[in-house]
Formats: structure tokens, C-alpha cells, sequence
């Protein structure tokens, strides 16, 4: 135990020996100022109408001051912005389970459930079959869209980031496309509404099971109806606590893979050992406390908003480390990638939900 503090506690990626350095400080300074002007930004009356969280902008403000003065006092901050990247990413991904209860899930009952299931898997597998055959995508850029595009948006390619050990340009470009096709969905869907022929029931969870952020699927319901918006935020809720099993299967599945990688390379037996990501496992954790009703809201609301904080932290840190000369390297194919992959959620979710409907 005296040797985990001492050396860090490495299962959950912290080292301890890093606060006493002077970078880590300035860098976790840094973020914090950044992340401190996204949020005001955020409460923005012409920012509010245009649903851009304060994740959203602090990934854009990062980016600016990335390519901008960063480069200047890079080598005297890099350890603080690296660990915002990494550590408090993680931790506010745990911390994302306290908007979620399990009371909430069974709401939508079995018909939600499996709606949410076959969109999360078919857009996922949608996603890996044309960006790898199609439009000829690496495998981690490929991931990353598919992840934020079948569960939860920029939370989603965020939290798959330490999983498959992704570049920061590479998560940048994926949010990029969660942001686009999201916003466009956000306003599309209530114009599509009055031609789809659904309940507000029905509707919301087409919604839930089909947008992005949570924030998008908020603004899709309440232009409808509250109940569409009751009803679409808790079917996303459900699709957000897949994120855990979703990050648990992913890295068995690349642990698989370069195992058999490594099999083919060497003619002895080795094996790659399976990673469980532990935040994705405290995330259905604070999830089950968060059901359990122990906390006062006060608390829980609290949680939240230092929730927020932590995961604008993390946007920033990650702004910073991206590229736009990366970025720009990638091309339109991952726009074109998430464009299909909107047009299945839009298109492909609404027969996918109508067909469930039926059944149930």
C-alpha cells in the first residue's frame, strides 16, 4: 500500500510523484483559466440559443491557444495539461454516472431498451465497416466516430480516448463531427416531427435512441413537447449507461486483436492481457449510488456541475494538444463517415424504431 503512494496508484493511470513538479501546476493552471472562460462564454445568451455547451467551446478555445501561444510555454506546462487530458477526463466520465439512475432506465421499459441496443450496435458496426472498407479511415479515427455517433456524443469519444490509446487530432476530428451532425439533428428533428406520424411518446424516444448529446436531445423534445423531452432524455440516459460495457468490450476486443497480432508476428505463444478501463466500472458505480437515492439532491446537483467543470478541463487540455495542420491532414472523409452514420440514425433509426414499436 505504502509503495502504491509512494510510486502512484497506476490502475487509475495517477502518479502522485507528478504534483510536487512545478509544470504540472502552471499547466493545470492553465487549463483551469481556459476552462473558466469556456464556461462564461457558455451562459452567453447567443451561445445558449445555438446549444453550444461550455465542452464545445473549450475544445475550440484549446485548439486556438494550441496553435497559437501554446508552443511557447509548452515545455513549461505539459505535465499539468497532460494529466487534465487524461486523469481528470477519467474522472469526470465516473462522475457522468450521477446523472443517470437505474429507476430511470426501467422507465422506458424493454421497448426502450432494445431500441437503444440495436441502434448503439448498428451505427457502431456501421461505422468500423465503412470507415475501414469505404472510406479507407485508420482504425482509431474510425472508433472514435463511431463511438460518439452510437452512444453519447463528445462524452462518448472522450471516454474511448484511453481505451484505444487514440491521438489527440484524431479525438478533435471526431468531436468535430459529433458537433456538426448533432446540431443538425437537433433542429431537423422537430421539423421532420409533424410528417413522421408518432406520439410524443414515440418521438421521444426516436430522439433519445438517435442524437448525440444529451444537450441536443434536451433541445430536440422540449420543441415538441415536455413529454417528448421526458421521455427523450431518459431513453438517453439508458444509451449513456451502455457507455460502460461499450468501453469494456471495446478493449477486450483490441486486446483480442493485438494478440492475435502479436500471435502472427511470433512463432512463440503470447498473449495480450484485457485492460479493463476501472472508470468505465465506477461509472455504472456512481450510477448505482446515484439510484439509491442516499445523496441529497443539493449534492447530486453539485456533483454535476463540478461534472461539467472537469469535463470542460478536459476539452480544453485536449484543444491544446491538437493540431490544426493534423486535422486539416485528415480530410473530409471522417465528415463523409459521420455523415452516413447520421443519415442511418435519421433515416435507418426511425424504421429501426417503428419495426421495435410494432413488436412491443
Amino acid at each position: 500500500m505504502l509503495s502504491a503512494i509512494k510510486n502512484g496508484f497506476q490502475p487509475l493511470g495517477i502518479n502522485t510523484k507528478q504534483y510536487g513538479d512545478k509544470r504540472w501546476w502552471l499547466g493545470m493552471l492553465l487549463v483551469v483559466v481556459l476552462a473558466g472562460a469556456s464556461v462564461a462564454l457558455s451562459k452567453l445568451p447567443i451561445m445558449q440559443s445555438a446549444q453550444f455547451s461550455s465542452l464545445t467551446i473549450g475544445i475550440v478555445l484549446g485548439i486556438i491557444v494550441g496553435n497559437s501561444m501554446f508552443s511557447r510555454i509548452a515545455a513549461r506546462t505539459d505535465v499539468g495539461v497532460d494529466y487534465a487530458k487524461s486523469i481528470l477526463l477519467k474522472a469526470g466520465i465516473i462522475l457522468f454516472g450521477f446523472r443517470i439512475t437505474f429507476a430511470q432506465v426501467a422507465g422506458v421499459g424493454w421497448h426502450g431498451l432494445l431500441t437503444d441496443i440495436v441502434m448503439l450496435s448498428g451505427t457502431f458496426i456501421l461505422a468500423i465497416q465503412l470507415g475501414k472498407r469505404v472510406f479507407k479511415l485508420d482504425e482509431q479515427t474510425t472508433i472514435l466516430i463511431g463511438a460518439g455517433s452510437s452512444i453519447c456524443g463528445a462524452a462518448a469519444v472522450m471516454a474511448t480516448e484511453p481505451v484505444i490509446k487514440a491521438q489527440a487530432h484524431k479525438v478533435s476530428v471526431a468531436v468535430a463531427t459529433v458537433v456538426v451532425f448533432g446540431t443538425l439533428s437537433m433542429f431537423a428533428y422537430p421539423i421532420m416531427f409533424e410528417y413522421m406520424g408518432l406520439s410524443e411518446h414515440a418521438y421521444g424516444i426516436f430522439v433519445g435512441s438517435t442524437i448525440h448529446e444529451v444537450a441536443q436531445v434536451v433541445a430536440a423534445g422540449t420543441a415538441i413537447s415536455a413529454n417528448g423531452a421526458d421521455t427523450a432524455v431518459i431513453e438517453k440516459m439508458l444509451r449513456v449507461m451502455m457507455l460502460a460495457p461499450f468501453l469494456v468490450g471495446l478493449s477486450f476486443w483490441q486486446s483480442k486483436k493485438h494478440a492475435k497480432t502479436n500471435n502472427s508476428k511470433h512463432s512463440s505463444e503470447q498473449k495480450s492481457g484485457i485492460t479493463i478501463p476501472w472508470f468505465a466500472v465506477l461509472f455504472i458505480v456512481a450510477s448505482g449510488v446515484h439510484s439509491l437515492s442516499i445523496i441529497p439532491q443539493v449534492t447530486t446537483n453539485a456533483v454535476v456541475w463540478f461534472d461539467n467543470i472537469l469535463l470542460t478541463i478536459a476539452m480544453v487540455a485536449l484543444g491544446l494538444r491538437t493540431h490544426v495542420g493534423a486535422i486539416r491532414q485528415a480530410g473530409i472523409k471522417p465528415l463523409l463517415l459521420a455523415g452516413c452514420l447520421f443519415l442511418f440514425l435519421t433515416l435507418g433509426g426511425f424504421a429501426i424504431n417503428v419495426g421495435i414499436a410494432q413488436v412491443f
